[in-house]
């Protein structure tokens, strides 16, 4: 697949007449990058399909046909990587301006999910807002736009950064109310991704160190009260910490003792693809939240080795475009390249350390594979923006103008 890009006349260096014009070797974009994502979502396509295959004979699932969240994947792929397009061709400045707009309405969104009759619940979270044909989950629009907000907060905030009430209170107040919005849904695993993003971005713009210690602490004793308070939040942890009482392997720890048990079947090379047991109704949402659980089974540790090794290629390569944009004094699209390698690194981390059992379950998916609309098409957005800035970067060295 090769995109067609735009070509700045301006870039190219005039050379004498009767000499011969030397081309740039440089690509215009970042095609490593490209490939990357496509193949992930396309790997992921392939392990919904195969994590799904069994769910229509289940009564829950009995109007769908075998192939119903393949072809629903699919499309929701296609749809991606055009969006993918367009925004590639929308410059950075233009998500400078608009990023604190964005985030405004974002969290009007939030707020529309809680009001009943407008969001629509699912297993007892109400997380969506549901326009017939599809259904839009706000807190993924906002893990795009809290990195454009949080990048172009310091921007605008430099010179206060290393000050409490100018520089950190209000950012921090922002974060704050997304967080209760989150916490009414109730997601906060979603909320735990959006802090992390937005505290990587202000310690990457200089924020003082000992007040983002404080915070990051302070933060900490927030999570623990909220999970103290919560009873069943309270009930998941102790499972997670052992699923394989009875009492918690046939409740609250289910899923995990069953992705444990998935894993454990797969061993080095897996049981091949469509093997899976697990998947055949023992694993609850095996082609969401647990993908990673059946891609063990199926393929092994080779398998899940190349989708960790896949995602870290990623991540490594937003830091590398950030680090760049920075050093040709490009600092918004810098910290946003930087943000969303937060983003991904930070989903990813959660959601196999969940399904590893490294961490308690929480509902997050893994990024550009698991099943679902918005995760994917946001995915593929926070993507097309960083190889936007990538391009951007290649013209300015150049000497072009974008």
């Amino acid at each position: 697949m090769k995109f067609a890009l735009p070509f700045f006349s301006s870039a190219a260096p005039k050379t004498p007449v009767g000499s011969l014009a030397q081309r740039s070797k440089m690509m215009e974009y970042d095609q490593p990058l490209v490939w990357v994502t496509v193949l992930l979502m396309l790997f992921g396509m392939v392990m919904v399909y195969s994590a799904s295959i069994s769910l229509p004979d289940s009564p829950k699932y009995a109007a769908y046909k075998n192939f119903h969240f393949l072809m629903r994947q699919a499309m929701f792929i296609g749809l991606s990587l055009l969006a993918g397009l367009l925004v590639f061709r929308v410059k950075i400045e233009t998500w400078q301006n608009m990023a604190p707009y964005l985030f405004v309405i974002t969290l009007v969104l939030l707020a529309l999910v809680l009001i009943p009759g407008i969001g629509k619940g699912v297993n007892g979270a109400k997380r969506w807002l549901s326009f017939k044909v599809f259904n839009l989950q706000p807190s993924e629009l906002m893990k795009l736009f809290v990195v454009l907000y949080a990048a172009d907060y310091t921007v605008r905030k430099q010179q206060f950064m290393h000050k409490l009430t100018k520089g950190f209170l209000p950012m921090t107040a922002a974060i704050g109310f997304v967080g209760l919005l989150l916490l009414l849904e109730p997601d906060l695993g979603a909320f735990g991704v959006i802090v992390c993003i937005a505290m990587g971005i202000l310690f990457l713009g200089g924020i003082n160190g000992i007040w983002f210690g404080g915070i990051g602490a302070t933060l900490v004793g927030i999570f623990s009260l909220v999970i103290v308070l919560s009873p069943w939040r309270r009930e998941r942890i102790f499972a997670y910490l052992n699923p394989w009482a009875e009492e918690n392997a046939l409740g609250k720890a289910y899923q995990l003792s069953h992705s444990l048990i998935a894993f454990g079947r797969g061993e080095l090379f897996g049981v091949g693809l469509g093997g899976s047991v697990e998947k055949l109704h023992y694993l609850p949402e095996a082609h969401t939240d647990f993908l990673l659980a059946v891609i063990g089974e199926e393929l092994g540790f080779a398998g899940v080795l190349v989708v960790v090794m896949l995602f870290y290629w990623i991540i490594k390569r937003a830091f590398e475009i950030g680090r760049q944009a920075i050093a040709i004094d490009q600092t918004f699209a810098g910290l946003t390249a930087k943000g969303i390698g937060i983003w991904i690194g930070v989903q990813a981390f959660v959601n196999m350390g969940v399904n590893l059992g490294l961490l308690p379950t929480k509902g997050l998916t893994l990024p550009l594979m698991s099943y679902g609309g918005s995760g994917v098409m946001i995915n593929c957005i926070g993507l097309a923006i960083l190889l936007r800035i990538d391009y951007e970067n290649r013209v300015l060295m150049r000497g072009g103008r974008v």
